[in-house]
């Protein structure tokens, strides 16, 4: 198992698919004899982790408790832009037509860009990290220097297999808001965001959002997820909400924990 809940939105069991069930098994038959106590964070809800792990557990003594996390809002994308606003209520059409308009109407040099490849990733990652920065405070406190060295590690890295994109929307005075999207199997994720407050009368974040979204639907993308999280400017594209599972295995005589931070 790798990873860790601080900088990761889905968490589980690397093994060949297929195979995850009998990966599981032989895991767990070797530390049954143990005094175990795992918490496994973010394990999504379609994982056979979710299903098989219950189950497997009983066969070697440990005892296993599967809880909701959290929620996942994600977009099942059209053939079409114009296919998905119809879907829309249309309150929340209106309104995202709407900032979007505004935003063209006062900014009229603005533009979506979107950067790919290890080199202009690395180059551009100053720019996603002041604006991540600047933000909130608390997103601030969480790009400390070692989470810093870890994001300019982590990205170019995914960038050189297709696996990220930076996105700004550019102004004539620099960038006011940008995304980090994580590709994979079909999926456009929405992993960590930067913006001007000073500008956020301009709704740069939704603005941005709805370029990438479109983005995603021409080229082909299936599926949109804007990862852990119900903040409102998501839940405004009307996606559906899909659970993310603590998993926790224990030791019969340990009892199961119902909340914490340790990781396996």
């Amino acid at each position: 198992m790798i990873g860790g809940a601080d900088v990761s939105d889905y968490l589980d069991l690397i093994a060949v698919e297929g195979r995850e069930e009998e990966a599981w098994a032989a895991l767990l038959q070797s530390r049954g004899t143990e005094r175990v106590e795992w918490r496994l964070h973010a394990v999504p809800a379609a994982s056979p982790t979710v299903r098989a792990v219950p189950a497997l557990t009983t066969t070697v003594g440990l005892a296993a408790d599967v809880t909701p996390e959290e929620r996942c809002p994600v977009l099942d994308l059209p053939a079409s832009w114009e296919t998905y606003l119809a879907s829309l209520s249309g309150k929340h059409r209106h309104e995202l037509t709407r900032k979007v308009r505004r935003f063209e109407r006062e900014v009229p040099d603005g533009r979506a860009v979107a950067v790919r490849g290890p080199d202009a990733v690395a180059a551009r990652l100053g720019d996603f990290l002041a604006l991540h920065r600047r933000s909130r405070v608390g997103k601030a406190k969480f790009m400390d220097a070692h989470m810093e060295r870890f994001f300019r590690a982590a990205l170019p890295a995914l960038a050189a297999r297709d696996a990220v994109a930076l996105w700004f929307l550019e102004t004539g005075g620099g960038p006011i808001a940008s995304f980090v999207c994580l590709e994979w199997d079909g999926t456009v994720g929405l992993y960590n965001s930067g913006f001007a407050p000073e500008r956020a009368a301009l709704s740069p974040g939704l603005v941005l959002l709805t370029h990438v979204i479109r983005d995603a639907i021409a080229r082909g993308r299936p599926r949109f997820d804007f990862l852990r999280g119900e903040e409102r400017y998501k839940l405004e594209f009307e996606p559906k909400l899909e659970d993310v599972f603590r998993v926790t295995i224990a030791s019969a005589a340990i009892p199961t924990p119902l909340s914490g931070a340790t990781r396996a």
